[in-house]
């Protein structure tokens, strides 16, 4: 009887063990099989680790290292309402006034709640409070944190270990931050239409959406690439207390610096040169006023500004049309700052010499049916006197002695319809209209700069192949490219275009050029004290709706020292307010020659003219070559 229930008992427990085996079976089976990719996922939750390493955009400098776009680093703060708990309000209360938020929208955000994962629902810890907090602000967030008071010290004194330990996690890990950049601008609006600015945009890396600094216009967008650089990532697994696993570190990418871009702009001519436009802006309330300073030699651009301008810290809050670079973006008839342009190709032709005369028809003449007027009543000039007094009558004949394919090919030459290759968004080519285009009327009218469509910068660099003894180079904003320690990686030359009049074609056009800023030219308010200049004014007649009316486009391009040229300055105003005061040698050179005196200056360029007796011996002659 002993032995039966023996064996009954083993059986039964055979049969326990049995069943226990097949419910461990199956449970395995269940976990390893048919919920495998579920909990993998959830252990994914819990010990894989990626962190996004941030890199550097690259700095915009300028030509002396100055910087004009930059990025400081900001904080983005976020909270964790699993470790905040019931004090979610006290948290609101110390950290509102610092984040500039209202006390009970933060209060709702710091509560803790639930929220759904694929692996069911799971504690909220993590959400986003404010993006691009400067860094002594998070530190003074930290320190609040660190003194946050939540409850009377004696009550927190009596608190049991899990408890205090979770009010240290309150205070030092509820409320964290991921450092940022951010670009800024230290000038505000200096050089504003060159940099641009950037916009953010969102990329995927290692499975995580971040967000990433992007050029939008100007030198940020076109220099995108250079500029951006590349995050890194580290992925690694952790163990059950948090603590990093190395042998089982998956990826170790290190992030990758964005280059600084050396500009040719050199900020103190770009100040000065925006302050006279300023004035002028105040003076003659145009709808715009737009300057460039350029190495003729080199075609170095030292400053480039137009105003309306903008902020790029805020570029949202000007305008679009405060935001439009008019200096390349902008067509305008160029009016008489384009008569050198043909003339000097009928001097390099031998079409005409300085000493030939044409009868200017004492200010009225009609050709193809059409009248062509002078501001002034004049006989018989010569062709270096019709560019001192700017006779169109003067220099309509000189184009129709040269024909229609002479002036058509000179202008082209020039760089006139194409686009000049500056490294900038939104430039234009212009519109010369082919010969089988022309009306009757085109060949007397072109070569005064009417009925042709060019860009400010066009403009200036074809005084500059004048000034650079006939050769025209390609316009140059960026000297080189650096890594963050100032190593080069890459560096840029001159590059000409091509010689358009030869040598000998552009001293002359230049030595008509020297009598428009004189006592007896059009430019006299261009004038400098020591140095001689040579130049061309321009009052053009603006075109609305395919009609010339009562606007002017008012402008004056000179360089100096004449003969030696260091510099090419070019002043456009379009569309003063003051109809007694429209001239471009009445409102556009007053501009010049206050940049002009400043540029001399400041570079230390060598007088050609004698100083007054008394003010001592001239300075010796720095070189103003390319800065390194």
């Amino acid at each position: 009887m002993g032995k039966r229930q023996q064996k009954k008992r083993v059986v039964a427990m055979a049969i326990v063990l049995g069943i226990a085996f097949l419910g461990l079976a199956f449970r395995l089976f269940d976990l390893q099989v048919l919920r495998h990719s579920d909990l993998k996922v959830k252990a994914l939750e819990f010990t894989q680790r990626e962190t996004i390493r941030k890199h550097h955009r690259g700095d915009i400098l300028d030509c002396n290292g100055k910087p004009l776009a930059t990025s400081v680093i900001v904080k983005n703060v976020e909270a964790n309402p699993e470790l905040i708990g019931k004090y979610n309000e006290e948290v609101a209360l110390a950290l509102a006034p610092l984040l500039e938020l209202d006390v009970a929208w933060l209060a709702e955000q710091l509560k803790p709640s639930m929220i759904q994962r694929t692996s069911g629902l799971v504690p909220r810890q993590w959400v986003p409070l404010k993006k691009r907090v400067p860094t002594e602000k998070w530190e003074q967030i930290e320190q609040a944190m660190r003194n946050l008071v939540v409850m009377a010290p004696e009550e927190e004194k009596a608190l049991k270990p899990t408890e205090k330990r979770a009010l240290h996690a309150l205070r030092r890990r509820a409320i964290t931050a991921q450092s940022d950049q951010m670009r800024v601008y230290p000038g505000q609006t200096l050089a504003a239409h060159l940099l641009g600015f950037v916009g953010s945009t969102n990329v995927t890396l290692g499975g995580k959406t971040i967000p990433e600094i992007v050029g939008v216009e100007g030198l940020e967008r076109v220099l995108n690439t250079q500029l951006r650089g590349s995050p890194g990532w580290l992925s690694t697994e952790r163990d059950g207390k948090g603590r990093e696993i190395v042998r089982l570190r998956s990826e170790d990418v290190q992030p990758r610096d964005g280059l600084n871009v050396v500009l040719t702009i050199d900020s103190f001519i770009q100040h000065g040169l925006e302050l006279a436009l300023a004035e002028t802006m105040a003076e003659y309330r145009p709808v715009s006023v737009s300057g460039v300073v350029v190495r003729p030699a080199t075609g170095e651009i030292l400053a480039m500004a137009t105003i309306p301008t903008f902020n790029p810290n805020q570029p949202g809050e000007s305008p679009p049309e405060a935001r439009r670079n008019r200096v390349i973006a902008d067509l305008i008839d160029p009016g008489s700052t384009f008569k050198p342009v043909v003339v000097s190709g009928a001097l390099h032709d031998g079409t005409v010499r300085l000493t030939d005369t044409f009868d200017c028809e004492h200010r009225y003449w009609f050709y193809g049916g059409h009248p062509l007027r002078d501001t002034h009543p004049y006989g018989l000039l010569t062709v270096e006197e019709i560019i001192a007094k700017s006779s169109n009558i003067g220099t309509a004949k000189i184009g129709i002695r040269m024909g229609a394919e002479s002036v058509y090919s000179w202008i082209r030459a020039f760089g006139f319809g194409s686009r000049s290759g500056i490294p900038l968004p939104g430039e234009v080519g212009g519109i010369v209209p082919p010969v089988n285009k022309w009306s009757k009327v085109s060949i007397a009218r072109l070569p005064i700069g009417q009925g042709v469509s060019v860009t400010r910068l066009q403009m200036t660099m074809a005084i500059c192949a004048i000034a650079n003894r006939g050769q025209l180079m390609r316009p140059m904003l960026v000297d080189r490219l650096e890594d963050q320690e100032g190593r080069v990686v890459a560096e840029y030359s001159p590059q000409p275009v091509r010689q358009v009049i030869s040598e000998a074609a552009a001293r002359q056009i230049t030595v008509a050029l020297k009598r428009v800023v004189s006592t007896n030219g059009t430019a006299s308010g261009a004038m400098l004290k020591h140095y001689t200049v040579a130049g061309k004014t321009g009052t053009a007649q603006k075109v609305e709706n395919g009609t010339y009316v009562s606007k002017y486009l008012s402008s004056f391009i000179g360089f100096f020292p004449a003969d030696e040229p260091e510099l090419c300055i070019a002043i456009i105003v379009d569309d003063p307010s003051d109809r007694n005061r429209y001239y471009g040698g009445t409102v556009a050179t007053p501009a010049f020659k206050k940049v002009a005196e400043l540029c001399a200056s400041y570079l230390n360029i060598r007088p050609d003219l004698n100083p007054d007796p008394g003010e001592g011996e001239q300075p010796a002659k720095t070189s103003v070559a390319r800065a390194r």
